[in-house]
């Protein structure tokens, strides 16, 4: 993609003479860093990492309203573990009667929740007859729902859960502290994280900030509970299988929730007692991330008007960010989220016009409320790599599960997720479109009819190249689905005949990836068919990247077999390719595909690190540049470039190697002898070393 290295003598001009191609499709924008933004972009997004929802599926119910069964109570006793700050929690709970939780569902706070109250309502223990009753209730805080004398018991304790759209409710806790003081019971509010509970914890009067328990020990104490009548080595089967590799692998969670681990646990001991298989693990196992994605989604939409939703719209966007830029710049994803957050709003108020939040009351809860940390990451920018303050989610299938839900799941969600997505395969840093384009290629793999009009079209057409580019690499990436892959080797076949200059630039670049077409070698066939539509200048850079992909010997046949066709067309192509390939540097070639023989030679031009990598492929690679070297019609760029490529190679030992073993094979192999202009300009540059 960029321009020849350190060559200061231009090309004679000339009407039947080719050049150096200079320059790449996206015209000096969008460049260089797009080889670890690619990587990492595909390492996130999987098509199969969604699984459908498993027969009978599992996901987290929460306790039902209305009094606690016994049963409830007694495996309570057994199991609960006291969480960090619970003596205190108890204390302050036994002289105000009310206490706020503020932690994310999930975490364990209801079982805190009924252990406090139980700890204060039982006493040494109820008997048989009322521990059914002592534990008091569950009760659903809204309208109409707050309790009243009729419904409070004295002595007993109650767990209630706030509204997720209670901004303040404050003055709500404040009445409910003295109704259950004034009757001798007590009540512990859960809260969700957000701004009611940044509020409560502000004022420091009704709340305290929940710390969940280790997850392990959760795990262990449900799986010796379940397990405790069964023989012993029952229990140590299924703590064996909990630490097995692909049991993590199919949880996808960095570390599961206390609500999580109890669920776990349960499959668990029923894949010890052999009722579940180890797919049946492996299946309930997969579900737990889409399971944490639909609960997310599913509160996201209430209340339906701003700016009371603006929270919550808020933290969805943030999510789905989160999704596209997992692992990336933080900055990068929290203005990724506030694009998101606009699109989101004026889609659901077209009148409303939403700021931004200056400060945040807690910094950092936003992405606790999305299960993702901060640490030290690193950011590409070909030349360099610069350190950043990156941001990714707490379990590598977080990020599919989140961006399926919602599309999935949520069709309005589609049109501000569109525009979205366009908007950012327009920004000229490879860090931020190519993420684009990879989710936006996932996206269109889930819903083809869809993604082609709202997202495909909309970028081909487009007069930045960087949204062509986007285009391209989108459809590549949707071509990987088996069933979607006909349909777009067919558009792009369509564009390639079609009078729209867009259209046909976006297939040549698409074919650039391997994908489209099915394989390396069927792309190459449909970029030999184009290359008279530019005279080689996008269908040589797409060539290229073929040749810096997975089947360079594929790539390396195509040209030979060009080199002697009879066709100008196909010879220019091979002999463009060429100049290319020892003018462009390998890490601005990166494709969708791994191919890790060359990350260690990334910052050399594509021809050096193919000799060092792919040994095999000097013979091929003396070939096609004798070629260049010894036709009038190339001979002149040929000898630029390789005076270029040769005096970039001195500054480097290792590269320098690798010419001194190649330019031999290079002056003396073959059926042609290298012209005598060529060989000594060579050989001074050599000299001058």
């Amino acid at each position: 993609m960029s321009g020849p290295d350190d060559i200061g003598i231009p090309a004679e001009p000339g009407p039947r003479r080719l050049d150096i191609p200079r320059g790449g499709p996206l015209e000096g924008a969008g460049e260089a860093g797009g080889a670890r933004t690619a990587r990492e972009a595909r390492a996130h997004l999987r098509l199969t990492d969604c699984p459908p929802r498993p027969p009978g599926g599992d996901e987290h119910r929460p306790l039902p309203e209305g009094p606690v069964a016994r049963e409830e109570l007694a495996r309570l006793r057994r199991v609960y573990r006291p969480v960090p700050g619970y003596a205190a929690m108890r204390e302050r709970l036994r002289r105000t009667h009310l206490l706020a939780l503020c932690g994310e569902p999930g975490t364990g706070r209801a079982w805190t929740g009924l252990a406090l109250l139980a700890d204060l309502t039982e006493g040494d223990g109820p008997t048989e007859g009322e521990a059914e009753a002592a534990g008091g209730g569950v009760i659903r805080l809204g309208p109409g729902a707050a309790p009243t004398a009729q419904r409070t018991e004295r002595g007993h304790g109650y767990l209630l859960e706030l509204p997720a759209d209670d901004t303040d409710p404050g003055p709500l806790l404040d009445r409910l502290r003295a109704h259950f003081a004034e009757r001798e019971a007590f009540a512990v509010v859960l809260v969700a994280d957000g701004p009611a509970a940044d509020r409560l914890l502000s004022a420091r009067r009704h709340a305290v900030p929940y710390e969940p328990p280790d997850a392990a020990e959760v795990l262990d104490h449900q799986l010796s509970d379940l397990l405790a009548d069964k023989p012993a080595e029952l229990l140590d089967l299924a703590r064996a299988t909990a630490a097995r590799p692909d049991v993590a692998e199919a949880l996808g969670l960095d570390e599961p929730r206390p609500g999580e681990a109890a669920r776990l646990a349960g499959h668990l001991a029923a894949h010890a007692e052999g009722r579940l298989s180890d797919e049946g693990l492996r299946e309930r196992c997969r579900a737990f991330a889409p399971d944490q994605a639909r609960a997310w989604f599913d509160g996201a939409g209430r209340p339906g008007t701003l700016p009371a939703a603006l929270p919550a719209l808020r933290t969805a966007a943030l999510r789905i960010a989160l999704a596209v830029f997992n692992g990336s710049a933080h900055s990068l994803t929290a203005e990724a989220a506030e694009l998101l957050t606009w699109e989101l709003a004026v889609t659901l108020d077209p009148q409303y016009a939403p700021g931004r939040q200056l400060f945040a009351a807690r910094p950092g809860a936003g992405l606790a409320a999305a299960r993702a940390v901060c640490g030290d990451g690193v950011e590409d920018l070909g030349d360099a790599s610069v350190p950043v303050r990156a941001v990714r989610f707490q379990g590598r299938r977080l990020a599919s599960a989140v961006l399926y839900e919602a599309w999935d799941g949520h069709h309005n969600v589609r049109g501000p997720m569109a525009r979205w997505l366009r908007a950012l395969c327009d920004d000229p840093r490879p860090q931020v479109w190519v993420r684009a384009a990879v989710a936006a290629g996932v996206l269109c793999a889930r819903d083809y009819l869809y993604g082609f009009v709202e997202l495909l079209l909309p970028l081909a057409r487009a007069d930045s190249p960087v949204q062509r580019m986007a285009a391209a690499t989108a459809l590549a990436e949707a071509a990987r689905d088996e069933g979607v892959r006909p349909a777009v080797d067919g558009l792009l076949r369509g564009w390639a005949l079609g009078d729209d200059e867009h259209e046909r630039e976006t297939a040549v670049l698409a074919h650039g990836y391997g994908l489209a077409a099915g394989s390396v070698r069927a792309s190459l066939e449909e970029l030999a068919r184009l290359a008279h539509e530019d005279d080689g200048r996008i269908t040589s850079y797409s060539v290229l990247r073929l040749l810096a992909g997975t089947e360079p010997e594929a790539v390396l046949a195509g040209l030979t077999h060009w080199l002697h066709d009879t066709r100008r067309p196909l010879r220019d192509l091979a002999l463009l390719t060429v100049l290319r390939a020892v003018t462009t540097r390998t890490s601005h070639l990166w494709g969708l595909g791994e191919v890790p023989e060359l990350e260690p030679y990334t910052a050399w031009p594509l021809a050096t690190a193919l000799l060092a990598a792919r040994p095999g492929s000097a013979p091929q690679l003396a070939e096609l540049l004798r070629a260049a070297l010894t036709w009038a019609r190339s001979a002149t760029a040929a000898e630029d470039a390789l005076v270029g490529w040769i005096r970039r190679g001195a500054r480097d030992d290792r590269q320098l190697a690798v010419l001194y073993g190649f330019l031999p094979r290079l002056a003396h192999d073959g059926d042609e002898p290298l012209d005598v202009r060529a060989a000594t300009r060579i050989r001074e540059v050599l000299e001058a070393l």
